[in-house]
């Protein structure tokens, strides 16, 4: 083997050992980056290989809304692949989920993601003023994300839904379904149960906001006290029900 190889190799070897040893909180910076401030890695500790942190999602106003326990492990066998896979753990769950980053894409796959309603309101600024309660499943089937593309689908469940605007609790229980095909994923909600009867489509195209059209019909016992609170973020159409346009 000649001296040119083996420099080569061993300045390969120098430098993966140097990304091995690199501090966790260089994570952070390009969480911020990507997500234009959204999403911050707090307390990070460890390497780039495997640590361990805080997850923060945070509002317009860059304060801390939600946080989660998050712990990662990358598996090295993939970089011979050309891909960064990495084994990823929120709030000790039972279950670890894989991101697979290579070239042309993120992917997520079968992840199971538990947050409290408020992140609701993180998603969509109009619904924050509402003080949303309940409890919100996100599972993710596969979901991958390009440069110019969407591809796979994910379900967000809200069960127990509440607002601290009103005592009818809880107000149902929620489906929203998003599906990505190439550069548009759709949304479509409706409801599993309850007397607050919401349901809508909405959709959301690359360099473009999102759009959501919904409608919201009341059960007549509990129309006096769910009125108040509809109006805050919907209009009232003349046959009873209300109109919610998110964009």
């Amino acid at each position: 083997m000649s001296r040119w190889l083996l420099a080569v190799l061993g300045l390969g070897a120098y430098a993966l050992g140097l990304v091995a040893m690199a501090p966790a909180t260089l994570i952070d910076a390009g969480i911020q980056q990507a997500s234009a401030g959204k999403l911050r890695l707090a307390d990070a500790r460890g390497t780039l290989w495997a640590g361990t942190g805080q997850l923060e999602m945070r509002d317009w106003m860059e304060r801390t809304a939600v946080a989660r326990n998050i712990a990662w492990r990358v598996l090295p066998i993939y970089l011979l692949r050309g891909q960064l896979r990495a084994e990823i753990v929120l709030d000790q769950a039972a279950k670890p989920f894989p991101v697979t980053v290579s070239a042309s894409q993120i992917e997520l796959a079968d992840a199971d993601i538990n947050l409290p309603a408020a992140a609701l309101g993180l998603g969509e600024p109009k619904l924050a003023p509402l003080g949303l309660t309940g409890d919100v499943l996100l599972h993710v089937t596969r979901l991958a994300l390009g440069p110019n593309a969407v591809a796979g689908s994910a379900t967000l469940l809200w069960r127990g839904a509440g607002s601290a605007y009103t005592r009818v609790s809880p107000l149902g229980d929620y489906e929203l379904r998003l599906d990505g095909e190439g550069a548009t994923v759709r949304a479509s909600l409706r409801t599993l149960q309850g007397p607050l009867q919401l349901d809508g489509q909405g959709s959301w195209t690359s360099g473009a906001r999102p759009s959501f059209l919904g409608s919201a019909r009341i059960a007549p016992e509990e129309r006096q006290q769910l009125a108040p609170l509809m109006r805050m973020i919907a209009v009232e159409r003349r046959d009873g029900s209300f109109e919610l346009l998110l964009k």
